[in-house]
């Protein structure tokens, strides 16, 4: 990951955390970030077998695009982004 891709994502979540800590999920609601902190959610850093066994088979897998290659899978109330086969973050669903 590049210094810039690195610099931009943790801005994106506005926090950077070790692995094994609990997971940020970043909501958007009326267009306000806020970091909201999971207690059992996907953390930065699992492996994608690693998802599916403790979240389950995804509802949607998008394909990875760019370099790195980023992937999106798509559960009912949270999103997962990876980079390669490694957790980058998780976002919350907008509630419809």
């Amino acid at each position: 990951m590049s210094i810039n891709r690195s610099m931009t994502a943790a801005l994106i979540v506005g926090i950077t955390l070790p692995a094994g800590s609990m997971a940020d999920i970043l909501r958007v609601p009326g267009g306000d970030p806020e970091v909201v902190v999971l207690d059992d959610g996907p953390t930065r850093g699992m492996s994608m077998p690693q998802v599916e066994q403790h979240f389950g088979e995804p509802h949607t897998r998008v394909p990875a695009v760019g370099e790195p290659p980023i992937s999106r899978w798509d559960y009912q109330s949270f999103s997962v982004y990876f980079e390669h086969d490694r957790v980058l973050h998780a976002v919350a669903q907008q509630a419809r």
